[in-house]
């Protein structure tokens, strides 16, 4: 097969590359001089290719270059040999290859390229990571109009080794812009920013918002050449949002390139434009606000106290309208029905905001979606406010509902309003659902009263993308609540014109666009052994240690799995099934004069020791752990329930049967 000139320029160029980085030439002139001095010193004969090449063959340096230098086959063709193992550790000792994709000519990409990291101060002392040590390591999350992106793990250090592309699409046939090609004036009008959220990960796999940021890309269209290299300053999150993490090296380049550029005049004109515009509407909301505000209290002194939240803080310090934190979400085929978006939302991490220093108050920080997903893990108002945008997207009226729970806490959960007139309160961080009754005050004692089987005490305002209410009714107790919101005696409405200049996505807001969800990477059946193993093993070196051996009942292992399918179901569905079979197959397995104790426990995260360490916690757990007696035999099933986004809820259930001996 012939290839063509710049192909076989480029294949030889990167077997160079591969030679220069083996030292090749230094390990054959070591053989040469070797082969001279052992063999032909006495005869002084001449060497041969074949010799040479013999010699190299015998020493092994043939198959390490074979090895080293990957070659791709057809993409039809079976790969014959095994896969290799993957490192425990974030170095490339092969050259990266860059992975094809198909380009369509007739539209606009933008390719974004991340060159590297300096001045992240924090890991200034942080050591190399030796060979085959974990460490912690910061990732990339990158969304522009519909597309999110991830950049491979890199180590944490003072100059992190960030070196990837990304290819972004600039205009879309989804986005209604039809499939012209755009020019550099269309573009100048498309002012979705590049949404670039930055991790750490730590070796136990825990992950913190490091930095999120906005990227006004449109700088290349007045670049010359269509490139334009820009360096990134990164600043904290919540507390630390004005001190600097670090700087990005970012290329940005248009593909194909513009027969026509802008000039920097027009660009900055747009920007400057673009700035007036939003400032101005932001400034008329928070006059209308002010005067709404003012009318509220005129009502009652005591709202003063009433827990009416008009603007959030961000993850960058920035005041936003709450309502802007709401948007009807479509999961696609990620999720099927508003109750599995429940548990979905309910199985993402509960973190409260980190705070500096000592106190009880609470930190402020509403994390914009990208920043929630990416994360795995946030704060109650993050969960409502994705759980509300869920319900939204599946056709149901929601809100997020700002109150109160047990003790005055300071909490936020999600309602929705049946087209009957019924109010059901979801728990964002469990997925529980309640209905709402209301206590009605002025009936007589002897009326029976529905009794509120929720946590929440007091509900201050309720608002969604389009509405905002504050409630106005004698009493901010939830049970006596009214949820009328057509009464405006009751709920004190917001304009919606008013939220809409300033909360919908548009040319003049700055407001975030929302991204879409992505599909689990996580495999169930794979982890879920993973999980297990590692159970086994932990339990048998604890029983050991207290001089207990430990026999495994593979079969009565197998029989715990029904009974964790049907615990995830009911905490989806609120349905319980599959009992009976469970119950019939378990006194099956166990003889008669055998106690048969078993322990389920979930979790939502994939720690197999932090899980077991959780488990010894409980005494019925350890009561299995540690069981005595005679015929012990114990048995442990892991079953893992993946999510979008990589969400999982673990299912983990401990179980022995033995004979007691009296």
């Amino acid at each position: 097969m012939s290839l063509p000139p710049e192909k076989a320029s480029e294949l030889k160029q990167i077997i160079h590359q591969q030679l220069v980085k083996m030292d090749v030439h230094g390990r054959i002139r070591e053989v040469l001089a070797e082969t001279i001095r052992e063999e032909l010193a006495p005869e002084h004969q001449q060497l041969s290719t074949e010799d040479l090449i013999k010699a190299l063959r015998q020493r092994g340096i043939i198959d390490d270059v074979m090895k080293e230098l990957k070659f791709v086959t057809d993409v039809n063709e079976k790969e014959m040999t095994s896969a290799p193992k993957p490192s425990t550790h974030f170095v490339d000792r092969e050259p990266p290859v860059l992975k094809k994709t198909n380009i369509d000519p007739t539209r606009r990409y933008l390719y974004l390229q991340v060159l590297g990291g300096k001045a992240f101060l924090e890991h200034l002392q942080e050591p190399e990571p030796l060979p085959g040590q974990i460490c912690s390591t910061f990732t990339l999350c990158l969304h522009f109009r519909n597309q999110r992106f991830r950049s491979k793990p890199v180590p944490c250090a003072c100059e992190p080794d960030f070196h990837d592309g990304f290819l972004l699409e600039v205009h879309k046939d989804s986005l209604g812009d039809g499939s012209k090609m755009v020019d550099a004036t269309t573009m100048l009008s498309i002012c979705d920013p590049v949404h670039m959220v930055l991790i750490r990960t730590d070796t136990f796999g825990e992950t913190t918002l490091v930095a999120s940021y906005f990227l006004e890309w449109r700088s290349v269209l007045a670049a010359e050449n269509g490139i334009t290299n820009v360096a990134v300053e990164l600043l904290g999150v919540g507390t630390e949002s004005k001190v600097s993490v670090g700087i990005l090296n970012i290329r940005l380049e248009m593909y194909p390139q513009l027969n026509k550029m802008l000039s920097p005049e027009i660009t900055n004109t747009q920007f400057a434009l673009e700035r007036q515009k939003t400032a101005e509407k932001e400034r008329l909301f928070l006059v209308y606000a002010k005067q709404w505000w003012r009318e509220y209290l005129q009502i009652r002194p005591t709202h003063n106290v009433r827990l009416v939240k008009i603007f959030a803080q961000d993850e960058n310090g920035v005041n936003r309208p709450v309502c802007s934190y709401i948007r009807p979400l479509r999961a696609g085929r990620l999720l099927d029905a508003p109750r599995q978006a429940a548990r979905f939302v309910s199985v993402l991490g509960y973190e409260r905001a980190p705070v500096i220093g000592g106190g009880s108050g609470k930190q402020e920080q509403w994390c914009t979606l990208l920043a929630f997903l990416c994360r795995n893990k946030g704060d109650c108002e993050d969960h409502a406010n994705l759980l509300c945008s869920l319900l939204l997207g599946f056709g149901l009226e929601a809100f997020v509902c700002v109150g109160t729970k047990a003790k005055g806490v300071p909490h936020t959960w999600v309602m929705t309003c049946g087209t009957d007139g019924t109010i059901t309160f979801w728990e964002s961080l469990t997925g529980h659902r309640y209905i709402h009754r209301p206590i009605n005050p002025d009936d007589p004692p002897l009326v029976e009263q529905p009794k509120p089987l929720y946590p929440y005490r007091t509900i201050g305002c309720i608002f969604n993308h389009q509405k905002f209410f504050a409630n106005c009714q004698p009493s901010d107790a939830v049970e006596v609540c009214v949820f009328d919101l057509h009464d405006e005696s009751k709920w004190k409405p917001m304009s919606g014109e008013a939220i809409k200049s300033v909360c919908s996505p548009g040319t003049t807001s700055s407001v975030p666009p929302f991204p879409p969800l992505c599909a689990s990477t996580i495999d169930a059946a794979i982890t879920s052994n993973e999980i297990e193993l590692q159970l086994r093993i932990l339990v048998s070196e604890h029983r050991k240690d207290l001089g207990l051996s430990t026999v495994w009942d593979d079969h009565l292992s197998y029989l715990l799995s029904p009974a964790l399918a049907a615990y995830e179901l009911e905490r989806t569905t609120s349905i319980s099934a599959g009992n009976e079979e469970f119950q019939d197959a378990v006194r099956r397995a166990v003889p008669d004069g055998h106690t048969f104790k078993g322990f389920p426990i979930h979790f939502v995260y994939r720690n197999a020791r932090r899980a077991f360490a959780t488990c010894l916690r409980s005494p019925f757990c350890e009561e299995i752990i540690y069981c005595r007696g005679d015929q012990v035999r114990l048995a442990v099933r892991v079953r893992v329930f993946t999510y979008p986004e990589s969400a999982c809820a673990v299912w983990i259930m401990f179980a022995c049967k033995y004979r007691s001996v009296l």
